[in-house]
Formats: C-alpha cells, sequence, structure tokens
C-alpha cells in the first residue's frame, strides 16, 4: 500500500509539473509583477502557512531558515509540490470559472554539521496570467470613459539558499539568500471615442533578497520564532510595441523599442510565530506577518500598495498510539489565515480569508510522507466595480527523507 500511495504521488507530481505554465488567471495578477504566490512544503498547507516555529526535524519548513539548525544527521529530505484550484470570479454583472493546475516547488535539505543544515529550492514567487475584456474606466478630470481589454503570462520564480545553525540546545539562526528572475508579457488595447491604442511590451526582471531567521526554544513544549525580510529592488527592462488605429488608419508608434522601465520593490517584511505542544500530541501555531509596502512608493494606474498584514492558525494532531499501526501514524492538520492584501484599489482593500484541512500519509518507516490538503477561501469582494474570487484549492505534496552515510550494522 506504502509503495503503491508513493508511486501514485509521483504521477501525479509529474503530471501537476507538466501544466506550471498555468500558475495563475486572477484578474488581480494584472498588478505590479502579478499575484504573490504561496508555496508551502511539507504538510504547511494544511495549517494555511503556519509554522515559523517548527523545526525542520521532518519536514524542510521553507517559512523560517532557521529551522534548519535542527535537522537530525544524516537525514536528506527531498520535498516535492503540485496543486489543483478551480476558481469562481464574481463580479456584479456576471460570473465565471477556471481551473488551473499548478507547479508549488522543488526543494531539497541536508544537515552541514551536526548543528547546522542547507537548503535550498525553486518555486514561483508571482503569478501574471489574466485576460480582462472592455473594463470600462473613467478618464481623470472628465466625465467621459475609455474602454481597456488586456491579456498577460509570466512571473517571476524563487531560487532560495538557505542555511541554519543551532548554538547549544535551544537558539538556531538562519539566512536565506534569494534570487529572483522571470519575465512577464502584457498586451493591452485602449479605446478612447474611435480610436484604438495597442502596447504589447515584454518585461525582463532579476534581483536578489536577503532573510533573516531565528527560533528559541523556551522548553521542550514551546517554540518562539522571528523572521526578517529585508526590502530590495528588483531590476526592470522591457521591450515594447505601440500602435494606433485611427479613422481605419494604422500607425506604428514604437516597434520592439527597448527602454528602461520602473523596477520593482519588494518590502520590508517582518514575521513572528509561536508553536506549542501538548501532552496529547496536539501541536499549535500562530504566525503573523507585516509587510511594509507603502514604504516602497509604488503604485498602479488603477491602484495602490499599501501595507499588509497576515494573520495564520494551525493545529496538527498525530494518535501516535501504536507506531507499528498505520493509521496510528497517520497525522490530521487544520488551519485558518487572514490576510488584509497589499493592493487597495478604488478604495477597497484586496484581502483574502481561507481555511485548509489536511492529512500527512506516511510512507514506510522514516519522516517519508504525502501530505494532501483542501482550502477554500475567497479573495476581493464585490464592490465598485471590483471581482470576488472563491477558489478550492487541492495540495499534493511529497516529502521523502533519505538516510545517508549510516553503517550497516549486519553485512
Amino acid at each position: 500500500m506504502k509503495n503503491k500511495i508513493a508511486l501514485w504521488s509521483c504521477f501525479i507530481l509529474m503530471s501537476l509539473t507538466s501544466f506550471s505554465q498555468s500558475i495563475s488567471s486572477s484578474p488581480y495578477s494584472l498588478y505590479g509583477v502579478g499575484s504573490l504566490y504561496d508555496s508551502n512544503f511539507g504538510y504547511l498547507s494544511s495549517t494555511s502557512s503556519s509554522g515559523m516555529a517548527l523545526p525542520s526535524d521532518s519536514f524542510i519548513n521553507n517559512l523560517n531558515p532557521a529551522s534548519l539548525g535542527f535537522m537530525y544527521q544524516n537525514h536528506f529530505l527531498f520535498d516535492i509540490g503540485g496543486k489543483a484550484i478551480a476558481t469562481t470570479y464574481q463580479s456584479s454583472s456576471r460570473t465565471e470559472s477556471r481551473n488551473n493546475f499548478q507547479f508549488s516547488h522543488i526543494a531539497l535539505a541536508f544537515p552541514v554539521t551536526k548543528n547546522s543544515g542547507f537548503s535550498f529550492s525553486l518555486q514561483p514567487y508571482s503569478s501574471s496570467v489574466f485576460k480582462i475584456s472592455n473594463l470600462k474606466l473613467p478618464i481623470a478630470d472628465s466625465q467621459d470613459y475609455y474602454y481597456v481589454s488586456a491579456q498577460g503570462s509570466g512571473g517571476l520564480n524563487n531560487l532560495d539558499f538557505s542555511y541554519g545553525y543551532r548554538f547549544g540546545k535551544k537558539l538556531s539562526l538562519g539566512v536565506t539568500a534569494t534570487a529572483l528572475f522571470g519575465n512577464t508579457v502584457d498586451q493591452r488595447a485602449f479605446l478612447i471615442s474611435d480610436a484604438i491604442t495597442t502596447v504589447n511590451k515584454k518585461t525582463n526582471y532579476s534581483g536578489v533578497r536577503a532573510t533573516l531567521g531565528a527560533q528559541f526554544k523556551i522548553d521542550s513544549t514551546l517554540t518562539i520564532a522571528s523572521t526578517f525580510k529585508a526590502p530590495t529592488r528588483v531590476k526592470a527592462s522591457k521591450i515594447q510595441t505601440v500602435t494606433s488605429i485611427a479613422d481605419e488608419v494604422e500607425t506604428t508608434i514604437e516597434s520592439e523599442q527597448p527602454s528602461d522601465t520602473d523596477d520593482y520593490y519588494m518590502p520590508l517584511e517582518i514575521g513572528v510565530g509561536v508553536s506549542k505542544r501538548f501532552k496529547n500530541n496536539l501541536n499549535a501555531t500562530l504566525d503573523y506577518e507585516k509587510s511594509f509596502w507603502s514604504d516602497t512608493k509604488q503604485s498602479e494606474l488603477y491602484g495602490n500598495f499599501v501595507n499588509q498584514d497576515r494573520f495564520a492558525l494551525g493545529f496538527t494532531y498525530s494518535a501516535k498510539k501504536n507506531i507499528r499501526k498505520y493509521w496510528d501514524r497517520v497525522g490530521y492538520a487544520a488551519g485558518i489565515s487572514y490576510d488584509t492584501g497589499y493592493l487597495e484599489i478604488n478604495k477597497e482593500r484586496i484581502n483574502n480569508a481561507s481555511f485548509s484541512i489536511g492529512l500527512n500519509l506516511p510512507i514506510e518507516n522514516t519522516f517519508s510522507s504525502l501530505n494532501i490538503s483542501y482550502s477554500y477561501g475567497q479573495k476581493g469582494r464585490i464592490a465598485n466595480d471590483l471581482i470576488k474570487e472563491n477558489y478550492h484549492k487541492i495540495s499534493l505534496n511529497l516529502s521523502l527523507d533519505g538516510i545517508w552515510f549510516v553503517k550497516r550494522k549486519i553485512e
């Protein structure tokens, strides 16, 4: 049974990876470099991304590099994941449903010394896949309107290198160096009176970012943690073509013209978390993150970047009455989260609320497991010409544990 679980999970993950270009279809990915992506390793999808204070002892915790300081010796961890999402988009006048599949991440972690560990991972940072038709917008200082049609694709990727070191038995510090790279393709058409202007542009991005983390074990059941993500600038350059059609005459204003464009700024982000384990094998985690988007002084034609607050609460439980019985080793998890959002459009915040449940299915007698979770959430609202998203998400993560460099006791 356990071999079949591993085989089927590999097949499903490979199928999901083949659809990795269809990452998001949210209309809010029109802004900036697209909708920011939540990539969760292990069973963190089941706890609504709550777990900043958890150690990387049985899975790779990508929420805090300091967790690597608590890795077990000779254990090499590998994690790969994917998601299937069904979303319904609602406006004041219509409803539309879309389905897509997403590659989530691929990661590897291993101990360097008895007190330290290293990991690297690849995952999306943002997705800019959208299609909008005949959006009616007012002309500034006028009673007239114009119409916009837009279509986009692409996004940014994260390549993370993390290291964590434990001082003594309680304190661990960690650092992550992140390389960000990717591009977005944006095609827009503006209809004003009887004239149509089309703008086709491809923007390339590249940059680096540093993250610092800490975990401190107050006792064997209580751990506190914090993270600090430094603000950074992601450099941008674009190639653009602009044409105009008026009175049935087409005029090329720019043709594949390379030029500089506004860089993308990532904000200072500070997080704190706590993990508490109870005697009945119940563990609770609580995280809070603050992102200072307003300080980046970025704005969009149709909206503004504002400071963001995110709260997440998660629970995990495993009976562990008899480790020889498979279902006694199965883990159960649940979580809720609320995000105020970092976009403000027509004076409305694009917030996000969700809950999740999941299973941790062990494979063999190691830390290897198949993690399955279901999430339901709502993003945005139906007000001031905005769109509300209702989404159902199934996440599948395969976490593999390999024990290396251990001598055989029996030849």
